[in-house]
């Protein structure tokens, strides 16, 4: 457990400015061009990171394909694979404190979450896939007489990664060990608002033993280094978390180039239907306001939407808006914090930008809905609470990303699983009941790649994670997320 002093020590060290890792070497774009680094804590300059591009991407793709060719690392055992992951698992543990903070202050993630959902997740990801090396088999197939048809598993070649600012380690973690488990090299492009820890996880693989070349990464835009990836020609698989609107336009640049596979896990507007027979209201309430407002919502499976049986709502309405009271929001770096920083100012604006719009549209605003401690510098809003959303307004069609709630009263079953189901989305979902039937049915009849069901969240790397709908297609954790970075190869052999 991370303590108070040891937090403010590690915030006072100094951060090197971060450099592209091509072939194993660190270094700047070919034209110096950098970004700024901006720190959400406090809206001052923290660093700065090598901006790249078309040059740093072709670089990246080059050394990743001959690594791969050469077989320095797909040509190893995998037991051999998973031997180097599990090093690079308990280096990542050894050092988990000062990623976590160096993290928190790239992406204003509170400490508290940021410990364990950083560092210790992608600590406990690429010690899932080191020890799931080895442990896969290819098939027989059930072939006529004198016949032997065999399904070998092969690594695609060259997996393309792009992740998000709100969690890069974590998600970070589970798409490199997946696509490394599977025998891949990987060129990796951070987003520009969080790729500190990002890059240092990197340095933490390649001093636990994998060669170079295996993984790489360029730091830069969506626009410059982000699609010069995706619409790279020797790039076999693009795997991606973020909007869907950059999700549209991987899908485009596939097409364009060379019919990569692209796997997309998207955004979500997700329901947490609460009945009136939960079994415990206070801790339901409680379960419903960590859901939306914990990381200042800025989770891809928040519980944005929150539907409740008409016959309870006012009380449950209210019960929320006592936990969310209780929640500090401040400075992530401090222990006592519940909530930490929007991750940069564009966001914090678009978020207030779609509050203004919630209440022009009908919505009735309950708490929140402004920037708070704006004489710190830095990028807070507090929870935000609308009440009898229409169910075609924005707020509840359209992600915010944000610490934002929805709620909507139903009165039935079919009532509520139409309004659930009644967007675009399918990434998670949730169903509050003592009622193990309607519970089954919930699961069944919900649209969400992930139900849970008497809580929210807690879904740990065993199981996969996938959405329906515009939430995506793919799956990231579990075993299931190796088979986006496998080939089939089918040998039929006359016996």
């Amino acid at each position: 457990m991370i303590d108070q002093s040891r937090i403010d020590d590690l915030r006072q060290r100094s951060v090197a400015a971060g450099l592209h890792i091509i072939g194993g070497a660190s270094g700047p774009s070919a034209d110096r061009a950098t970004l700024a680094v901006v720190s959400p804590i406090d809206g001052q300059p923290l660093t700065e990171i090598a901006a790249g591009g078309q040059t740093e991407i072709d670089r990246a793709v080059a050394a990743a394909r001959a690594a791969f060719e050469d077989g320095r690392w797909s040509g190893l055992a995998a037991t051999a694979r998973g031997r180097v992951l599990q090093k690079i698992a308990d280096a990542i543990e050894a050092e988990a404190d000062a990623l976590a903070v160096l993290g928190v202050r790239d992406n204003g993630t509170e400490i508290s979450m940021a410990r364990k959902a950083e560092p210790g997740s992608a600590a406990g990801t690429f010690h899932y896939y080191g020890e799931l090396c080895g442990k896969e088999y290819g098939e027989i197939a059930p072939t006529a007489p004198g016949t032997l048809g065999l399904v070998h598993h092969e690594p695609v070649g060259v997996v393309g990664v792009i992740v998000p600012w709100n969690f890069p380690l974590m998600i970070g973690a589970w798409k490199i060990a997946a696509a490394l488990a599977a025998g891949n090299s990987v060129v990796l492009k951070p987003a520009e608002v969080a790729s500190l820890s990002l890059l240092r996880m990197v340095e933490i693989c390649h001093e636990s033993g994998l060669p170079d070349g295996v993984l790489n990464v360029v730091t830069g835009t969506g626009e410059a280094a982000g699609a010069a990836l995706a619409r790279h020609m020797d790039v076999d698989v693009l795997a991606f978390t973020g909007s869907g609107g950059v999700g549209r336009k991987l899908l485009e640049y596939a097409a364009q180039s060379n019919l990569k596979r692209v796997y997309l896990e998207l955004g979500g507007k997700s329901p947490n239907v609460v009945f009136a027979d939960t079994p415990d209201l206070d801790r339901a309430t409680a379960v419903a306001a960590g859901g939306i407002f914990r990381n200042s919502g800025q989770v891809c499976v928040a519980g944005s939407r929150l539907l409740i049986e008409r016959s309870i709502h006012a009380e449950f309405v209210e019960r929320v808006m006592a936990h969310a009271s209780a929640m500090r929001v401040g400075d992530p770096l401090d222990l006592r914090t519940n909530a930490g920083a929007i991750a940069s100012e564009v966001q914090m604006n678009a978020i207030l930008v779609a509050c203004d719009r919630a209440v022009a549209e009908g919505a009735d605003l309950r708490m929140g809905g402004a920037r708070i401690a704006a004489e710190t510098g830095g990028f807070y809003i507090g929870p935000t609470l609308f009440d009898n959303a229409p169910q075609n307004s924005a707020l509840v069609q359209s992600e915010i990303f944000g610490p934002v709630l929805a709620v909507q009263p139903f009165d039935t079953e079919d009532e509520a699983v139409a309004l659930a189901n009644g967007t675009s989305y399918g990434l998670a979902a949730a169903v509050f009941t003592r009622d193990v039937s309607r519970a089954h049915r919930m699961v069944s009849r919900l649209r969400a790649g992930v139900v849970h069901v008497n809580t929210y969240g807690g879904a740990d790397i065993s199981v996969p994670l996938g959405g329906h709908g515009q939430s995506g297609n793919g799956h990231d954790k579990s075993p299931h997320a190796m088979d986006k970075y496998r080939n089939l190869k089918t040998a039929w052999i006359q016996l």
